[in-house]
C-alpha cells in the first residue's frame, strides 16, 4: 500500500505526463491561431472537437437573441483550453468517459427550461483519439438527440463549467488566478470550520465559501444555504453558507460557512452540489508548487494567469535532452555509428556493397550484423513504443508520427511487429469511434439485463468507479 509522501508523488506524475501529452502544444497553436481569425469551428477541429449543433437550428427554435449569445460564446471558447481543464480519470489520464459538462446555459423567453452549451466525451468504448462535442440541448429530449441512438447523460452537476467559464473562455482565462486561490499561502492552516477529511490539502478548503456562494446565487438563494461537497464515493460534506450582511464573523457580508458536517451521498439529494473545478486544488497550482514543472510547459492562458516567477522544475518532472544524433552500436568488436541518411535510418560505419551481402544472408536466415539488427529492431519495437503509445491513446496523432519520424526517418517502411500492430490498432479503434458517431456500433445488449446476468454481456464500467485523480 502506497505511503502519503508516495501518493503524491504518484499523483502528480500522473498530472505532470497528462500535462505533457493530453493537449500538445501543435494543437495549442493551431488551435490558437484559427481562434484569433475568428475561425471558431477551426479552432474546434484543431482541437479535437466535433460540433454539433447549427445555429441557424438553434436560432429559429429558440429565437435570434439566444443564437446570437451562443455565436458570441462560441467565438470565445478556447477548445485547447477546455481540453486542458476536461476531468480526467486514472491510470491513463484519459478524458471521463461518457462526461456531458454544461459550458453554459442561457434563459429562453417564455420558457422555464433554459438552454445549454454542452461538451461531451465518448463512451468508454468508442473513446479512440479522445475526441470531444460540441451541442445544445434545450431540455426537451435526451442530451444525445441529433447524434445516433447511442444518447448522452444528462448535464453532470459534478463538473459543471457555467459557474467557471475561466476554464474555457479565453475573455476570462484571467480569472484563474483567483478563482484557483493561487495567492493563498498554501501551507496556512485550514479554516476553523473544516472537519478532518482524507486529503485535506488537496482540498481547496480556502474557496469553499466562495464558490458555494456562487453556486447559490446561479440556484437563486441569494441568502446562503446548505450545499453538498464530495469528499470520496460515498460521502459527502454538507456546508451551511450564509451570504447576508447580518451574518456574523470576519468579513462582514462576505460569504462565510456557519457549519460543516458530514452525511451519506443518498441524503444530499436535491442539494446543490459544488463542482469539482470548485473542490479540488487545481493540478498545474500543485505542479507549479511542488516545482514538478516550469509555468513555460503549461497552456499560455493558464501561465499567463498563474503569473511569472512559478518555480522551475526542479523536481522527478525535469527531463533531460532526447539526445538526437547518431547512435553508437557494438559490432564486430567497435563501435559503430547508425543514423538518418536520406530519411532512412542506416548503419553509417558499413559500406553498401556489405550491406548488400548481410541482407542478403537476412533473408536466408542468417544472422546479420549487429548494426543491421538493431536497425530492425527499431523497426519492430523501438525505444519510443511507450510514448507512442501514449499519443496515440490521447489523440496526438500528429505527435507520435513525429516521434516515429524522428527515430526511424521520414522515409521509413514498417516491418512486421510491435509498433507497426500499434498503429493498425489505433487506426481500427478510429474507424470503431466513426461508426459510433455515425450510429452505425452498439456494443450494448438489445434486450435489458440486470444482476448477474449484466457481468455475463459485458456491461460492467471500463474502469473503477473510484479511479480518478482530482
Amino acid at each position: 500500500m502506497l505511503t502519503g509522501t508516495a501518493f503524491e508523488d504518484s499523483r502528480l506524475s500522473f498530472w505532470l505526463r497528462v500535462r505533457e501529452i493530453a493537449v500538445p502544444p501543435l494543437m495549442i497553436k493551431t488551435a490558437t491561431a484559427r481562434r484569433a481569425a475568428g475561425d471558431w469551428a477551426g479552432a474546434c477541429a484543431a482541437a479535437g472537437f466535433d460540433v454539433d449543433l447549427d445555429l441557424r437550428t438553434v436560432g429559429r427554435a429558440h429565437g435570434g437573441d439566444l443564437a446570437g449569445r451562443l455565436r458570441a460564446d462560441l467565438r470565445r471558447l478556447a477548445p485547447d483550453l477546455l481540453r486542458w481543464h476536461m476531468p480526467r480519470t486514472a491510470p491513463d489520464g484519459f478524458l471521463r468517459s461518457g462526461a456531458t459538462v454544461t459550458l453554459a446555459r442561457y434563459d429562453a423567453p417564455g420558457d422555464p427550461r433554459p438552454v445549454h452549451l454542452l461538451v461531451r466525451t465518448a463512451p468508454a468504448w468508442a473513446e479512440a483519439g479522445q475526441r470531444l462535442s460540441l451541442a445544445v440541448w434545450d431540455g426537451r429530449a435526451s442530451p444525445g438527440y441529433g447524434a445516433g441512438p447511442h444518447g448522452y447523460r444528462a448535464p453532470d452537476r459534478r463538473f459543471r463549467l457555467d459557474l467557471h467559464r475561466h476554464l474555457w473562455d479565453a475573455s476570462r482565462s484571467h480569472e484563474l488566478r483567483e478563482r484557483s486561490g493561487a495567492d493563498v499561502p498554501h501551507t496556512g492552516p485550514a479554516p476553523r470550520w473544516a472537519p478532518s477529511v482524507p486529503d485535506a490539502g488537496r482540498f481547496a478548503l480556502d474557496r469553499w465559501a466562495a464558490e458555494a456562494a456562487l453556486l447559490l446565487s446561479a440556484e437563486g438563494r441569494d441568502a446562503g444555504g446548505r450545499v453538498a461537497v464530495r469528499v470520496g464515493g460515498r460521502r459527502r460534506l454538507l456546508l451551511d453558507v450564509r451570504t447576508s450582511p447580518d451574518v456574523s464573523g470576519p468579513g462582514g457580508g462576505s460569504p462565510v460557512v456557519r457549519s460543516a458536517e458530514f452525511s451519506r451521498a443518498g441524503a444530499c439529494a436535491g442539494l446543490p452540489v459544488l463542482p469539482d473545478a470548485a473542490t479540488w486544488v487545481l493540478p498545474d497550482l500543485e505542479l507549479l508548487r511542488g516545482g514538478w514543472i516550469a509555468a513555460d510547459r503549461l497552456h499560455p492562458l493558464v501561465a499567463a494567469a498563474l503569473g511569472p516567477g512559478s518555480p522551475g522544475p526542479s523536481g522527478p518532472g525535469a527531463e533531460a535532452d532526447d539526445g538526437a544524433g547518431p547512435r553508437l552500436v557494438e559490432c564486430r568488436g567497435a563501435l559503430h555509428r547508425i543514423g538518418l541518411v536520406d530519411g532512412v535510418l542506416r548503419p553509417l560505419d558499413h559500406d553498401p556493397d556489405e550491406i548488400r551481402r548481410e541482407e542478403l544472408l537476412a533473408a536466408l536466415t542468417g544472422t546479420p550484423l549487429p548494426c543491421l539488427q538493431v536497425i530492425d529492431m527499431a523497426h519492430r519495437r523501438p525505444d519510443c513504443l511507450t510514448d507512442v503509445r501514449d499519443r496515440l491513446a490521447h489523440g496526438d496523432s500528429a505527435g507520435a508520427l513525429a516521434r516515429i519520424e524522428s527515430m526511424l526517418g521520414t522515409e521509413a517502411r514498417l516491418r512486421d511487429g510491435d509498433l507497426r500492430d500499434l498503429l493498425h490498432d489505433a487506426a481500427r479503434e478510429r474507424v470503431r469511434h466513426g461508426l459510433f458517431r455515425a450510429g452505425l456500433a452498439d456494443p450494448r445488449p438489445r434486450e435489458p439485463v440486470t444482476g448477474r446476468e449484466r457481468f455475463r454481456v459485458g456491461v460492467h464500467r471500463s474502469r473503477p468507479r473510484n479511479a480518478a485523480y482530482f
